[in-house]
């Protein structure tokens, strides 16, 4: 089973009186979501999606790229625990990675700034404190 993300259950506009009427497309469909979690081993999974492209698809991951600034250097680090995500509160408590979330490493505090679920690898940057 597929999500299907066209809004075709809109009202129609010009004053029309039946209602508005659309096949499902095949390019409208998605995937359900499938969070990346911080754990102690790596799994990654490699879908095929629009137009033969491919993904990379993190489904747990215990290391980052982590990037300094101020010393235009960055090392992998150990994900220790997501401390807290802005997208949903209850991403952090799961200890689900998404773009934003804070990490603490062992480099210290720092913010994600790539997609895992999207990207397949876990980016982030220092928060100076």
């Amino acid at each position: 089973m597929g999500v299907y993300q066209w809004r075709d259950h809109k009202k129609p506009t010009g004053g029309k009186k039946n209602w508005y009427y659309k096949v499902k497309r095949k390019y409208a469909t998605g995937r359900f979501f499938v969070p990346a979690v911080a754990g102690s081993e790596e799994s990654r999974k490699i879908v095929r999606v629009r137009g033969g492209n491919v993904k990379v698809r993190v489904r747990k991951t215990a290391y980052a790229i982590v990037s300094d600034p101020e010393k235009g250097r960055a090392v992998k680090a150990r994900i220790l625990r997501v401390l807290e995500t802005p997208a949903n509160r209850e991403y952090a408590r799961r200890q689900i990675i998404v773009k934003g979330a804070i990490i603490e490493t062992t480099e210290g505090k720092a913010v994600v700034t790539s997609r895992p679920g999207q990207d397949g690898v876990v980016n982030a940057v220092l928060i100076k404190e």
